[in-house]
């Protein structure tokens, strides 16, 4: 039976996070458009958690070469970085959104 390896895993918990985080995002978004500030903000925060939990996993990998530990790159944790660098754009973008969304209502 084949186990994953330390970096699979750590890969696997950078796409779980960074996707939970875009869902957030999503749903933040379309709450601010139904008008529902409050809950927009709420699913803003969510997101930060789920990337800050993303953020963890990262620095585990960037710990471990650091200590000399050889990091083999590969697709899965290219793409694995790439999920974490769009939901890290998206939160930019969709937190810029949400205040605009505050700004006209007012």
């Amino acid at each position: 039976m084949n186990t994953l390896t330390t970096i699979e895993q750590t890969a696997f918990q950078l796409i779980l996070h960074a996707g939970n985080a875009k869902s957030s995002l999503m749903e933040g978004m379309q709450a601010a458009r139904a008008g529902n500030l409050e809950e927009a903000n709420s699913k803003i925060e969510e997101a930060k958690k789920e990337l800050n939990l993303a953020h963890q996993a990262q620095t585990s990998l960037i710990q471990g070469e650091a200590r000399g530990e050889n990091v083999e790159l590969s697709i899965l944790l290219i793409h694995a970085q790439d999920h974490l660098m769009n939901a890290l754009t998206m939160r930019d973008l969709v937190t810029e959104i949400i205040f605009l969304h505050e700004k006209l209502n007012k």
